[in-house]
């Protein structure tokens, strides 16, 4: 049985993330969507559309399986990006947005997904520096992305 190297993290400062513009941070773990999680997030959310939630209706429906919601998926950026980037010094980091999100493909329950993150731009604040990464959600197995999005996030010392 082999076992899965951590992934290595881009680590930098505040100061330091300009000149990682153009610089592909690396890729995270691997992470299993369970139906637990999916469940969970429904009752959290109220989101209980039955593609996600309902074993047979979801058997009859276009991917034949239940699936993870699209914001599920996009809420587990935030702990799989931190497996790649660390800014050291950051005193706070702030969510600004997120440009040209999409789903191209579905996230199966029992399926496997990682992100990969390539800093695209920086660009100095008041206080601060902002970038945005665009970062792809890759489920195993499958050729096309599960999510798709430049994420813009600001870094305070």
């Amino acid at each position: 049985m082999s076992v899965e190297a951590p992934p290595a993290t881009t680590r930098t400062t505040i100061a330091g993330i300009p000149a990682l513009v153009g610089t592909e941070l690396g890729t995270s773990s691997w992470h299993r969507i369970t139906q637990d999680q999916v469940d969970r997030f429904a009752e959290l959310t109220g989101d209980h559309n039955p593609i996600h939630t309902d074993a047979d209706v979801a058997a009859r429906g276009p991917f034949g399986t239940t699936i993870a919601h699209g914001y599920l998926t996009l809420s587990l950026v935030v702990p799989l990006m931190a497996e790649v980037f660390e800014v050291t010094d950051m005193g706070t980091g702030v969510n600004y947005g997120i440009d040209r999100l999409r789903f191209p493909a579905p996230v199966p329950v029992g399926s496997r997904l990682r992100v990969s993150v390539r800093l695209a731009e920086a660009t100095e604040i008041a206080g601060g520096i902002q970038g945005k990464f665009d970062v792809t959600f890759e489920v195993e197995g499958q050729s096309k992305p599960a999510c798709v999005m430049t994420m813009i996030l600001r870094f305070y010392a």
